[in-house]
């Protein structure tokens, strides 16, 4: 069956070919997008209720709703945050699996919905969003900007928003500076009270008259008729010309009040280049191809201009993921083709070029096939698949190697192709095979890393799966087939020059070898030394830590906090102050585009909503065209904008980076029953904070107090004046932001129908307290006569964390002075000094530092599982108690590799480097398993055990060497940072590459060593 199989050439080179055409299909069909769509299993809940308090917001809308949350399962903490007219209430849930989550998400929903009777009527509906990978960032940025901030900009962006979300491939789409249209009905409120009117019998009226409806059916002659009211009338002048009736009569409502086609009150103001702008954030859908959606969002760019220009307007593409995706997946590529190259260098200097392209042939077939299951899969070409390959590259040709090592071995000795193919087979198949499942055991547990970390690279295993199992395909069938095929036995001259190289370097390392022998103890000394010298790095910190070590994005913002109580206008302009300082300190080739707005400031958990926050986005041209990187600038700026900030503002910058998302290093959540208390604690932190060197962008939640006027209902008065406690109330709400009494559609638009007073701001709170109230009695009296009053600061925004109380302290690090557990370290025996002073609260240590524990201890529990399935195989294959300790020896040798790899190359240990440790463990270990089987062959034919060993490490030096140099040569690139640098990517490059060539070393002498002390001759 074999034979027949390895005979038939022409159907193994067919199902080559075709695994290549199809493969490179499925490459070039697959999306291509930066990082892999994961979900974060986030989910966020917003409700709004106009006009409300912080403080209401919590009674009446947040805390039922969390009363609701608390019954869900899997739920890892709940966080809330109580504002001026919003609740936001973020939920993380444990590591699920898909169907898991969608489970949590409908009871999630269910929960939510059982609580709608409880909130208040006048709620705005609860948004569910569920956050992913996708949708948390936008994939494109576009601003619409026009001559003033007018209805023609509004409508048009309404227009636009429409039209985007039509485009395939797009999610959603975020505006900011869009307000809804309404019809205002703005009541004079001297009038009413002349008249004899009060202020709620107009909204009644109103609200009774401007309706439709659908009444319902009447027979007329034995025909069905439908009889529809029309009272709606999106006209304001229709509305002016309602009757209002009053004691003597009637009055128009134009008599009364003025009538006019409005917006709502602005809850952002846009800025772009000093003209008004709203902007828009553009989502995608999970798999979407984001250079091929950003092609389509220029080619509407160009095509929609040309119509809207004539009005003024014109719309940007302000920020686009187009050039950092393709300059990823460019840079991945590169390093892939390079590592290709070296990989064929190698094969080519040890094997010559005809064997070598066949061994190099393993490359492509087994990439193709592993891109034909991704295919499949629904996956798309990111940079984790494409670390993936650039893991495997080496690793692909290891099989080929040993195979066509073997088989040259035995076609030297005159063997035809094919039997020489199924001789080499029985002689190192099984240990070929031990070694791909050794690598697979390390790597597959590497599926079940929990958290962010672990679902952004959860791919790279399943391709390295992928690729070795094609790679076994490759060198027990395709291989053989094609070298009988070939007749691929290279001329004898080549031979000789090429083995009489390599046969001299087999004998200097056999008398290397048994030098060793004679002097054990060196070795050991050698082996012992060099593994305490890198232990010896690490505790004495010259490797540098940073374990979420990232390459910054060129986008960034720069936060402006205003006092609480500033108005949106102020809080503008005190961001486009803030603006002109920043372009002066960047050059003006540096900039793609800034665009500030005041109203919301987008941070790395949630959006945070209020009068008080400004910002701007800040998108750069890429550093290879000139600019300098964002860090840089960043630093740059830091100082120069803080220095000449608006008086009583707050300047922080935010810089992102890329990998999967994390917190910040540090966030301290502050938990306690009482907001004076906690920010009691809050301030002590924040001393602690300021005097860490390398601690900055000391950032709180905490704002400060709004001015609130609290009223209550002077009952007796309110029954005098003959009037009811609602109508007294409603009038409250009038004078402020009014009522909602109706809505209606013009032109697919939703449009509201509010009635207000016409004076809803003051410059004297007593002069808008005795705004006068008509009475029945034909008479008025003021405001401030039925109502007790009280001026008091109130809360800009309430949180909770985990149900309770809390102020969130957060700050970045300069990870050149120190890192996360360091720096946290530090805060936590700080604060014992301080901890006595405030009894009742509590620290939660939490952002960036929850991360890595969970990473650290998962990756311990993965490499343990590793190690215990290689242990597993090993002892199967070699059946041996004590062998495959021999072999795992590699390990720790390939761990000294690591550390010397990082000391040397200036890289930080981050969590990537230790996912490539992990990893490293089941390549290493090949060499080692190689080695022992030739050598327990030997032993087995009746050879000592110093006969056994040396004949094997002589025989196996080259096919380890060679293993060893394309697994290296693959990794290279991007170790090196030939094709362009990684701080994700390039350190598990190092590590595997300096792990695999210390390792390589050592196994050459320190497992033959070990193999002599541990076995005994047989007894003659």
């Amino acid at each position: 069956m074999i034979r027949a199989l390895l005979n038939n050439t022409v159907l193994s080179n067919l199902v080559f070919v075709l695994v290549l055409i199809i493969g490179a299909m499925s490459y070039n069909l697959m999306p291509r997008q930066k990082d892999p769509t994961i979900n974060f299993n986030w989910i966020i809940i917003v409700t709004a209720l106009p006009g409300a308090s912080a403080e209401d917001i919590e009674m009446r809308v947040t805390q039922p709703l969390e009363d609701a949350l608390r019954k869900l399962n899997d739920v890892n903490f709940v966080s809330s945050t109580s504002r001026v007219g919003l609740s936001n209430i973020l939920v993380r849930f444990r590591d699920l699996d898909e169907r898991q989550f969608d489970k949590r998400v409908t009871d999630l929903r269910r929960e939510v919905q059982s609580k709608r009777n409880e909130l208040p009527a006048d709620i705005v509906e609860p948004i569910i969003l569920e956050i992913t990978s996708a949708n948390a960032f936008p994939a494109a940025t576009l601003v619409l900007k026009g001559q003033a901030d007018d209805e023609i900009l509004r409508s048009e962006a309404y227009q636009l928003k429409r039209e985007l979300e039509r485009i395939k491939g797009i999610d959603r789409v975020d505006t900011a500076g869009l307000q809804d249209p309404e019809v205002q009905v703005l009541l004079d409120m001297g009038l009413l009270a002349s008249a004899g009117i009060h202020p709620a019998t107009v909204s009644d009226v109103i609200a009774s008259q401007w309706q439709d409806l659908a009444a319902g059916k009447l027979t007329v002659s034995n025909e069905q008729w439908l009889v529809r009211h029309l009272g709606q009338s999106p006209s304001p002048e229709d509305l002016a010309q309602l009757w209002i009736p009053q004691a003597g009569g009637e009055l128009r409502l134009e008599t009364l009040a003025q009538v006019e086609r409005r917006r709502q009150d602005p809850t952002q103001l846009v800025m772009y280049e000093e003209q008004p702008a709203v902007m828009m954030s553009v989502m995608k859908e999970g798999n979407a191809n984001t250079l091929v959606l950003i092609e389509t969002l220029e080619a509407f760019i160009d095509q929609y201009n040309p119509t809207i220009a004539p009005r003024g307007l014109a719309l940007v593409l302000a920020d686009d993921q187009t050039e950092s995706t393709r300059r990823a997946i460019d840079i991945m590529q590169t390093n892939a083709i390079q590592g290709l190259l070296f990989v064929g260098l190698v094969s080519w200097l040890f094997l010559g070029w005809r064997i070598g392209v066949l061994v190099a042939l393993a490359i492509p077939f087994s990439l193709m096939g592993v891109f034909i299951l991704l295919n499949l899969q629904g996956e798309t070409v990111n940079l984790t698949v494409l670390l993936g390959v650039i893991i495997a590259l080496g690793m692909l040709v290891d099989v080929a190697v040993v195979m066509v090592e073997a088989m040259h071995q035995r076609m030297g000795q005159g063997e035809a192709a094919i039997d020489a193919a199924i001789g080499a087979m029985g002689e190192v198949g099984w240990p070929i095979f031990a070694a791909v499942l050794t690598t697979i055991a390390a790597f597959l547990p590497l599926i079940l890393l929990p958290g962010i970390l672990g679902d952004f690279m959860r791919i790279v295993p399943t391709v390295v799966t992928f690729a070795l199992i094609f790679s076994l395909i490759q060198a027990f069938w395709m291989l053989p087939s094609q070298m009988h095929a070939l007749h691929a036995l290279p001329t004898q001259k080549r031979i000789s020059r090429r083995e009489r190289i390599l046969r001299r370097l087999r004998n200097l390392y056999g008398r290397v070898l048994i030098k060793s022998f004679r002097h054990p103890w060196v070795t050991l000394v050698c082996l012992i030394g060099s593994f305490t010298l890198a232990i010896g790095l690490f505790v004495t910190d010259r490797i540098s830590r940073d374990f979420f070590a990232a390459d910054t994005l060129s986008v960034f913002y720069i936060n402006v906090e205003m006092p609480s109580g500033s108005t949106l206008r102020q809080t503008l302009n005190a961001t486009l102050d803030v603006e002109v300082h920043a372009r002066a300190g960047m050059e003006p080739e540096e900039i793609r585009s800034l665009v500030s707005y005041a109203g919301q400031m987008f941070t790395e958990t949630e959006p945070l909503l209020g009068d008080n926050y400004g910002q701007i986005f800040v998108s750069l041209t890429s550093r290879h065209l000139g600019g300098r990187s964002a860090d840089d600038i960043i630093e740059g700026l830091r100082e120069s904008v803080q220095l000449h900030a608006p008086a009583a503002s707050k300047i922080t910058l935010l810089k992102l980076s890329d990998g999967p998302p994390s917190s910040m290093p540090i966030s301290i959540k502050v938990r306690g029953d009482e907001y004076g208390l906690i920010q009691a604690a809050v301030d002590d932190l924040t001393a602690i904070l300021q005097g860490i060197p390398g601690v900055v962008d000391i950032t709180s939640d905490a704002s400060p107090g709004t001015q609130q006027l609290v009223t209550r209902l002077n009952l007796p008065a309110i029954a005098r004046a003959g009037l009811d406690a609602r109508s007294v109330t409603r009038t409250l709400r009038l004078l402020t932001d009014g009522e909602v009494v109706a809505q209606l559609n013009d032109r697919g638009e939703s449009v509201d129908l509010r009635v207000r007073s016409q004076q809803t701001s003051t410059e004297d709170i007593e002069a808008w307290l005795s705004t006068r109230i008509a009475t029945p009695s034909g008479q008025s009296v003021p405001l401030s006569e039925l109502l007790n009053l009280e001026v008091k600061t109130g809360f800009a925004s309430l949180r909770h964390y985990n149900f309770s109380r809390a102020i969130t302290l957060e700050a970045d690090l300069d990870r050149s002075q120190l890192d996360t557990l360091q720096a946290n370290q530090r805060i936590q025996s700080a604060w014992l000094e301080y901890q006595d002073r405030h009894p009742g609260i509590s620290l939660d240590f939490s952002g960036e530092l929850d991360d890595i524990q969970e990473s650290l201890n998962a990756l311990a529990i993965l490499f343990v599982l590793g190690v215990g399935l290689m242990y597993l195989i090993l002892g199967a294959q070699f059946k041996s108690y004590f062998q495959p300790f021999i072999i795992l020896l590699t390990i720790p040798m390939a761990f000294t590799g690591v550390a010397y790899g990082l000391w040397f190359s200036q890289n930080p240990l981050s969590l990537y480097t230790l996912y490539g440790l992990v990893a490293l463990s089941g390549i290493a270990v090949n060499s080692a398993i190689v080695l022992i089987a030739a050598a327990n062959s030997r032993y087995n034919d009746g050879m000592s055990v110093i006969y056994s060993i040396v004949y094997a490490a002589r025989r196996r030096m080259v096919p380890i060497l060679i293993t060893a140099a394309t697994t290296m040569a693959g990794l290279m690139g991007l170790a090196l940072g030939l094709g362009g640098k990684s701080l994700i990517f390039g350190p598990v490059a190092t590590a595997i590459v300096w792990g695999i060539s210390v390792s390589t070393l050592l196994t050459l002498f320190t497992i033959p060593l070990m193999y002599k002390l541990t076995r005994r001759d047989r007894p003659r």
